[in-house]
């Protein structure tokens, strides 16, 4: 492992999740050493116990934040208004596996869809036939299923009743992946051994995260310098405005300082434009390559919420992997329905505790029972669905409710657009339909779970003026400052982020490279 000096500028890469880790990882593969700063402790896969809570509380990020909107999440989860992950291997080490791809309109949403009276829509600067190749790229290394030859994971009870009531309801795309879990041995991951439970922590490592492949890869090169318990509170700058610095407080709460020759930014939606809004300095009032006034802006979480269906006989939705399967019928746009962009139906099973948790926050009585009791025979899926952007829907900086280090909490505002409420009441609708199909004998609405498909805040736009990052992701203001997540992201999409996420950062890992090559940075 690299030890790289406090005072020798270096590319400091702040989260290791799956932006940050994968641009360690093709950095370093490409020769360049690199400091990454999380945030977390550096688990690994064995330290991960198999139970919802327990888990939940080894990796959650549980510092403090508020929330603000008339969502419901601000009622049911005020302190936890979005869910990520405080560890190395950042939210890849809790996430479904699911590898769906953009498709060609998500890229053009304002071009689509047209104008839509509250939403903040902008075309990406990048096509879809810009990224395809590193869509191949991070499919060929997260080994997701049903591409490039990867065997499918097998159908477990969850996914016959779906796949069942998606042929009935005259559904045509519907399959147990794309996923990045392997059915069959790959890249030096073990098979799936259909452990139930594993979106947190996967002991068995047969799910791809960047903590099981991009940072022991990064960490066998030699020219990784990862420093886990360092949170990083303020980016600084010189006299011409180009990053010089990231000051962090290491375990102990003492504050260090990193130079920088590059700094990339990967904290996830939140934390990454609460500390470009700590950046703040004279040269930029309103935070660190804020000129446009949308760091924080346009924050998107996906449209989403469950069904969880009840029927005559068992059906053991916990057995198997979690997510085991996808429909993409509905993840098309088409204005007829009543909305803007698409959604998608997939599985999911959530274990008795978390079930009581999310059904009906705060419910009590014999329908709340009712669905408990029922648990052996449910199954279950949930709606992932395109949200439109808002300026106003944003992560700001609490002044009022302070952190264990004194600094300022984020505030995450959000409020439905109309489209997302009118999205979700179809995909609750078909969702009903789907498994009445097949014989259910009752169902249940459960509202969005806290959000964990974090996106915008720091978007991308060809102009200045529209967002906060080039379609490299590197900041309009500050020429070596580099933003890797999924803040970049210009409109949500109706795919799961993660593939998008990797793909964009292996590809900005290849600018990066080439740029500092021929001094362009």
């Amino acid at each position: 492992m690299s030890n790289i000096e406090h005072d020798e500028a270096a590319i400091v890469i702040i989260g290791s999740g799956a932006g940050g880790g994968t641009l360690a990882y093709e950095l370093t593969a490409k020769g360049l050493p690199v400091v990454v700063l999380e945030a977390g402790p550096y688990l690994r896969n064995e330290d991960y116990v198999n139970d919802e809570w327990e888990a939940f509380n080894q990796m959650a990020w549980l510092d403090p934040r508020t929330t603000s909107g008339s969502w419901r999440i601000a009622r049911d989860f005020p302190n936890l208004p979005t869910w990520i992950v405080k560890a190395v291997g950042g939210t890849t080490t809790h996430w479904s596996g699911a590898t769906p791809r953009f498709k060609a309109h998500e890229f053009a949403a304002r071009s689509t869809y047209g104008r839509i009276d509250g939403a903040n829509l902008l075309d990406w600067p990048i096509t879809l036939a810009e990224l395809a190749p590193y869509y191949d790229k991070a499919e060929v290394a997260m080994g997701s299923t049903h591409v490039h030859g990867r065997k499918p994971l097998p159908a477990n009870n969850n996914y016959t009743v779906f796949a069942n009531g998606a042929e009935r309801l005259g559904y045509k795309f519907y399959s147990t992946g794309p996923y990045a879990t392997n059915a069959e041995e790959y890249d030096g991951r073990p098979a799936s051994i259909q452990d139930g439970f594993n979106f947190q922590g996967d002991k068995n490592t047969s799910k791809w995260s960047t903590l099981v492949r991009e940072i022991p890869r990064a960490e066998a090169t030699g020219l990784l310098d990862l420093r886990p318990e360092s949170h990083a509170v303020q980016i600084t700058h010189d006299a011409s405005g180009r990053a010089d610095a990231v000051l962090y407080l290491d375990k102990d709460g003492n504050l260090q300082r990193q130079a920088a020759r590059l700094v990339a930014v990967a904290a996830n939606s939140i934390e990454t434009p609460r500390l470009l809004l700590q950046s703040a300095s004279p040269m930029f009032p309103d935070g660190l390559a804020n000129s446009s006034g949308q760091v924080g802006r346009n924050y998107m979480r996906h449209t989403t919420g469950s069904v969880y269906a009840r029927f005559s006989d068992p059906v053991r939705m916990h057995r198997g992997e979690t997510m085991a399967g996808v429909i993409a019928d509905e993840s098309g746009h088409d204005p007829d329905r009543g909305f803007a962009g698409g959604y998608f139906l997939e599985t999911i099973s959530l274990g008795p505790a978390f079930l009581a948790s999310f059904s009906d926050p705060g419910a009590w009585g014999r329908e709340f029972t009712e669905i408990l009791e029922a648990y052996a025979n449910t199954a279950g899926l949930w709606i992932v669905g395109e949200d439109l952007p808002q300026e106003s829907n944003r992560v700001t900086l609490n002044t009022t409710v302070s952190d264990k280090n004194g600094l300022p909490v984020p505030n995450v505002h959000f409020d439905d657009h109309t489209n997302d409420i009118a999205m979700r009441e179809h995909g609750y609708a078909q969702a009903e339909l789907l498994y009445e199909a097949v014989g259910s004998v009752g169902a249940q609405r459960t509202p969005p779970y806290p959000s964990t498909h974090n996106m915008g805040t720091s978007r991308m736009s060809a102009r200045s003026e529209d967002g906060v990052v080039d379609k490299w992701g590197r900041a309009h203001d500050v020429p070596n400052l580099f933003i890797s997540d999924g803040s970049v992201f210009t409109t949500s999409a109706a795919a799961n982020p993660t593939l998008t996420i990797v793909a964009l950062a292996i590809r900005q890992a290849e600018y990066i490279a080439d740029q500092l090559k021929i001094g362009g940075i």
